[in-house]
């Protein structure tokens, strides 16, 4: 009798330790979502692990505008379970949702509007298939943010100045059963007022 009452008090402590993910911040769900690169580009436009943002542009035309810098995050589902007995499912997909970015710099100025851009988040609609990657495009600086201190500050001077920061992006979703799912990934930042071909050939065609 008492071997039976062992077995009824261990199973269903065996089910509480598996209720949840501590991997996803007390997720329920027996997946992992993981970012497994971040990528923006330079100044010319290549692809590369962190990003040149240019805050003004000039126009072939002569015109100065600013325009949103996005970013690419390639995404990875794995269950918790590597050998699962019943086999992965449909149901141990992701979808992610929402994304939030936060600014920072290593000088520990960090206060928005004036060291660094406002943060802000972003909807997205990506599926995340179990043992599958999948590439998510996404804005990680607003075009509105140029228009604000401090990237505005940077554009009094053509070519002068760069700032700093690290992008902390939040992503946020779901399993197909509905339990939450988050993961954070950081690209680092590098904005200035930039002199590209476009800008040099526009000086020569006013001149």
């Amino acid at each position: 009798m008492k071997n039976w009452l062992k077995i009824l008090v261990i199973v269903p402590a065996i089910f509480l330790l598996f209720s949840c993910n501590p991997l996803e911040n007390d997720s329920r769900s027996d997946s992992v979502l993981l970012i497994t690169r971040l990528q923006g580009t330079d100044v010319e436009g290549n692809s590369a692990d962190f990003l040149q943002s240019d805050v003004l542009k000039t126009t072939s035309e002569g015109q100065s505008t600013v325009a949103a810098d996005a970013a690419v995050a390639t995404f990875s589902t794995v269950s918790l379970d590597p050998e699962p007995f019943l086999g992965t499912s449909q149901y141990s997909d992701i979808f992610v949702t929402q994304y939030v970015v936060t600014y920072s710099r290593s000088d520990g100025k960090n206060e928005e509007g004036v060291d660094v851009p406002y943060s802000f988040d972003g909807s997205l609609s990506a599926k995340i298939q179990v043992d599958a990657e999948s590439e998510v495009s996404f804005v990680v600086v607003r075009a509105v943010s140029k228009l604000e201190p401090p990237l505005v500050n940077l554009a009094a001077g053509r070519g002068e100045g760069e700032l700093k920061t690290t992008a902390r992006i939040d992503f946020y979703g779901h399993d197909t059963q509905g339990n939450k799912v988050m993961a954070t990934g950081y690209l680092t930042i590098f904005f200035a007022n930039y002199i590209t071909d476009e800008d040099t050939s526009s000086s020569e065609g006013g001149n």
